[in-house]
């Protein structure tokens, strides 16, 4: 369930407002969408400077799966030790539960594999919310694509990780198959992305760099013909949906996205094709750059052979 909070804080010390609360707030929360931060009673973005007896106030809102039932699913497990989880996962299940979702998913999966008060939260002075936070997630891979995703054991891995993936050190590589030829081999499509005005649900590109989030995708075309493309792509950023928006920008929408791009009846089957390859992080106990990959999953398999490799 959702579930708003608001913390009142007076200030200690100077700095940007994020980082001198982050020893009371997980940073995180503050480049969440629908965060608030007011000091001294006005409006302020987290990159703000306070001073010393600054009064900040911070209101957010925050998943807990309380009541979430265990259940024993097959997870796909690609290495494992102490302090992560890596799998390959795939496509149709769901990461965490939400709407209409609350059963199935990921979560429901770690609380079955470590037991019901698995949680890597460092929100400790709510000790009696710690075991409803989410367990371990520090990314996420839409429901429709599979791939490669990581699982943080412990709260110091969670830290490390959720800091890895906000500063973008971590690498993430895609394959996807999309619609239509590129004249150019290589690409990088550097664009805002927004929620859509019209579908809450959807995302596009904003021309506004005042609006949005920064996004950067990298494209490299690895086989292609008259219709259809199969592409290498490496994100900078991780925003929602984000190869999904920026392929459908430039006129190359992911084959089989039913968001995104009309159906395609020859290939309905296959789903999405997009698939998280290759990810890479710095252990968060031991610094060794590790490097995780999920093999092309059968069905885009299929469908790379049946349109690029015979044309």
């Amino acid at each position: 369930m959702i579930q708003k909070k608001e913390k009142s804080i007076i200030c200690e010390e100077s700095g940007r407002v994020d980082k001198v609360l982050s020893a009371f707030i997980p940073r995180s929360v503050f480049s969440l969408e629908g965060t608030s931060i007011t000091v001294n009673g006005k409006p302020v973005k987290k990159s703000f400077q306070v001073r010393p007896n600054d009064e900040v106030t911070v209101t957010y809102t925050q998943e807990t799966f309380e009541g979430l039932e265990a259940e024993d699913i097959p997870l796909d497990v690609i290495y494992e030790d102490e302090s992560i989880l890596v799998i390959d996962k795939k496509a149709g299940m769901v990461v965490h539960p939400g709407a209409g979702n609350w059963s199935g998913t990921l979560v429901n999966a770690l609380i079955h594999r470590y037991g019901q008060d698995f949680s890597t939260s460092q929100e400790e002075d709510d000790e009696d919310e710690t075991s409803a936070l989410r367990p371990g997630i520090v990314h996420r891979l839409d429901k429709d694509t599979s791939g490669v995703m990581i699982v943080a054991k412990t709260a110091q891995a969670h830290s490390s990780l959720v800091s890895q993936f906000q500063s973008h050190s971590n690498e993430k590589v895609y394959i996807a198959v999309v619609k239509r030829p590129f004249i150019k081999k290589r690409g990088t499509v550097d664009a805002n992305i927004v929620r859509a005005a019209q579908d809450r649900k959807k995302f596009t590109v904003s021309s506004d760099p005042r609006k949005g989030k920064s996004a950067v995708t990298h494209y490299t075309v690895l086989r292609q013909n008259a219709e259809y493309a199969f592409i290498r792509v490496r994100i900078e950023t991780g925003r929602t949906h984000q190869i999904r928006v920026h392929m459908k920008s430039i006129g190359h929408p992911v084959l089989g996205d039913p968001i995104y791009s009309r159906p395609e009846g020859r290939f309905e089957s296959s789903g999405l094709c997009l698939h998280a390859l290759k990810l890479s992080i710095d252990h968060p106990l031991t610094g060794e750059r590790m490097t995780f990959y999920a093999r092309m999953p059968e069905r885009i398999r299929n469908v790379v052979k049946d349109l690029i490799m015979t044309s």
